[in-house]
């Protein structure tokens, strides 16, 4: 369990960053984060900096990027027009699952030469890993149990 815990957030944030690079993506992964969490919803600016962990002015900043781009879009509310809700765009969409495939592509090259155990373990991973962004994903915690 300590290993897990002092290694497992290292290597996964590795792992991200070196995929992203081989992949040749356009988007950066704060870029793809934002836009993953729109897949899941729309959401206002405040909500998307606490889920992204990012600051109010640099998730604004990088939205009004976004938008240049045509990938988020922004409603107002009908009920409350001040409320301003943030959403995915088609293209949104389309260029977050190229970004995936290119991402997948690399992880895939990289895994072409393992064994068939390391593949194995790597499954059983991957599974458990799902399991614990489930849980965390669950119910709001303690700010001392995070």
């Amino acid at each position: 369990m300590d290993y897990v815990a002092d290694h497992l957030l290292l290597h996964a944030g590795l792992l991200t960053r070196l995929l992203i690079k081989e992949s040749a993506s356009e988007m950066t992964r704060t870029e793809a984060g934002v836009l993953f969490t729109l897949s899941r919803g729309p959401r206002r600016i405040t909500e998307l900096a606490e889920l992204e962990g990012l600051a109010q002015p640099t998730v604004t900043q990088l939205v009004r990027r976004l938008e240049q781009q045509g990938w988020v879009g922004r409603d107002r509310l009908p009920d409350d027009g001040r409320v301003v809700l943030l959403s995915l765009t088609r293209a949104g969409e389309t260029a977050l699952d190229e970004f995936r495939a290119k991402v997948s592509a690399a992880l895939r090259a990289d895994m072409d030469g393992m064994s068939d155990r390391q593949l194995a373990a790597l499954e059983t991973a991957t599974e458990a890993l799902g399991t614990l962004v489930d849980v965390l994903q669950q119910a709001p915690r303690p700010a001392h149990a995070r």
